[in-house]
């Protein structure tokens, strides 16, 4: 197979590219390295940035659009991808472009509308590269769907770390011009990428193998920048040192490519020895008994109904369903309630992680480790439901919500350790919570496409991620800001000791237990659905 067509042929190139999309477009995680700028050159005070920050919340998780494109544009064109790729990049240096020209006084001082616009506009575009990736991924993995939404929203959630790096090696104390960079380096990247994001509609047999390999780089690609992350919160490592740490990341994302170079030698083999053995094989032989019973089972599969009619309402359940009808299902509330409660609860935290750490008498270095650190272990959440959750439904047909009842359960104990504030409580309660966020950006865009089938899975995953910024709004404002301010009242205009978060923390903890809840009756409703139609599939295909 000539080499340069398999590039724009082979489902892992395609895969490559989108990961290497995905770690330059979480430059949301880094809002508080220019937060302070836009703050000082806008003459903000504190509510005044918070709203900021707000549409920026806003932006990335109302993806309807770019979900509503892909829908209708993968199925009818080949260039669907790179269409909705187009439309992030640009919105992506639109907005970020905007924030720039103004906060280095190339435009004159915008009111507060007009800078809420810049940023909804930078963060919506993360949605457009998302839907992007995350979808192609999962109609090119159809059976180990959960694996690659795992690796690729693991990416995203590991991309603040990387762009922090990127930061601390060019554009140390220069929070102006890492702005600007933020319009460029997320808009080129895709822009040169893109082109190879295509969705392939075929199937190998060493397709886990290889998705191992991924997962591995992936840990391999986590635990660096983790180790990194805590030697520069406790060295201070010289530029030199930077430099070097900053190219051998750059060496780990590029040796992806193995993945890619590896399959492509191994479909080689396989073509000439699939070409040696039919030439060798100059009669015809019968049959074998496998292979009839490998038929008969694909028949059954191309015509599922013929087997039980009874089961007709169950197997409705993986069609294609379009948004409409798709939210006209108590499957999609008791996704969308989960959500909510997993996703907001989560986002409160990190977003508070600051004052939490004050009120509880940690140092700014340690406060800021914990929030560099929440990558690390969003992304472990991330890759690892996605794989694990794949792994028990291959092995077992266990159905994939069962996933969420344990992740959201866990999270509301890591809520209550954080809200007692024992010594240490902030850094175990973290890693609990961020693993268990994590988890659920992984499980819901999966169980949404085996729940309401891929058709439209862009619309209705993106609706479903609405729940994300609903949640941070009535957990983070309606909670835990009202609850600080009331008790920051008493004492001043900041809140010291365990009291200023407790009952604020115990009330999400409460909330995580309800979405619990409602992941359970999601996994009541599809166990059957799950152990009929998807395991039987993945079983019959492989």
């Amino acid at each position: 197979m000539d080499m340069n067509f398999y590039l724009t042929k082979s489902k892992w190139v395609s895969t490559v590219a989108s990961i290497w999309i995905q770690c330059t477009s979480g430059s949301l995680y880094t809002f508080s390295i220019y937060s302070q700028t836009l703050k000082s050159t806008q003459h903000y005070d504190q509510s005044t940035l918070d709203i900021v920050s707000v549409y920026k919340d806003i932006g990335a998780n109302i993806g309807v659009l770019s979900g509503l494109l892909y829908d209708f544009l993968a199925t009818r064109t080949a260039t669907g991808p790179w269409l909705v790729h187009l439309l992030g990049s640009a919105q992506c240096f639109l907005g970020y472009f905007l924030m720039w020209a103004a906060v280095s006084g190339l435009l004159p001082p915008v009111p507060l509308p007009l800078m809420c616009f810049f940023m909804f506009v930078a963060a919506h575009a993360q949605s457009f590269f998302n839907t992007s990736n995350v979808v192609t991924g999962v109609h090119n993995f159809p059976n180990y769907s959960g694996t690659i939404v795992g690796i690729l929203k693991g990416f995203l959630g590991l991309s603040g770390a990387i762009l922090i790096q990127v930061y601390r090696t060019i554009f140390i104390d220069k929070p102006m011009s890492y702005l600007l960079m933020l319009s460029l380096l997320p808009s080129i990247n895709t822009l040169i990428l893109m082109w190879f994001v295509r969705i392939h509609y075929t199937h190998e047999v060493e397709e886990k193998k290889y998705l191992n390999i991924f997962s591995l780089m992936a840990l391999a690609i986590a635990t660096y920048l983790m180790i990194v992350i805590i030697l520069e919160n406790i060295l201070s490592l010289q530029l030199s040192v930077r430099i070097f740490t900053f190219i051998v990341l750059m060496v780990l994302l590029a040796s992806l490519l193995y993945v890619p170079f590896k399959a492509h030698k191994r479909s080689s083999s396989s073509a000439l020895e699939r070409f040696l053995d039919e030439g060798s094989n100059l009669i015809a032989e019968p049959r074998s008994q496998d292979t009839e019973k490998r038929d008969s089972r694909e028949d059954s599969f191309d015509n599922p109904l013929s087997d039980n009619t009874n089961n007709q309402r169950t197997l409705q359940q993986g069609e294609n369903l379009n948004l409409f009808q798709a939210m006209q299902t108590l499957n999609f509330w008791f996704l969308f309630v989960s959500m909510a409660c997993g996703m907001g609860s989560g986002l409160a935290t990190v977003n508070n992680m600051s004052q939490i750490g004050e009120s509880l008498d940690y140092s700014t270095i340690e406060t800021g480790s914990l929030v560099a650190l929440w990558s690390i272990w969003n992304f472990l959440g991330r890759f690892g439901a996605g794989y694990v959750s794949d792994y028990f439904l291959h092995t077992r047909g266990c159905a994939r919500p069962f996933f969420m009842v344990i992740t959201l359960m866990i999270m509301s104990i890591g809520h209550v350790v954080i809200a007692y504030g024992l010594p240490g409580a902030l850094y175990i309660g973290s890693i609990l919570v961020g693993i268990c966020y994590g988890s659920q950006w992984s499980l819901m865009p999966t169980i949404t496409s085996e729940v309401f089938g891929v058709g439209h899975m862009g619309s209705i995953f993106n609706t479903i991620s609405i729940a994300s910024p609903v949640g941070s709004y009535i957990f983070s404002v309606r909670v835990l800001g009202y609850i600080y301010d009331k008790e920051a009242s008493e004492e001043g205009n900041v809140c010291i000791g365990t009291h200023c978060f407790m009952f604020g923390f115990l009330i999400m903890a409460f909330a995580t237990i309800l979405g619990s809840l409602m992941a359970l009756c999601l996994f009541l409703r599809t166990r059957k659905f799950y152990g009929q139609v998807v395991f039987r599939r993945i079983q019959i295909i492989l």
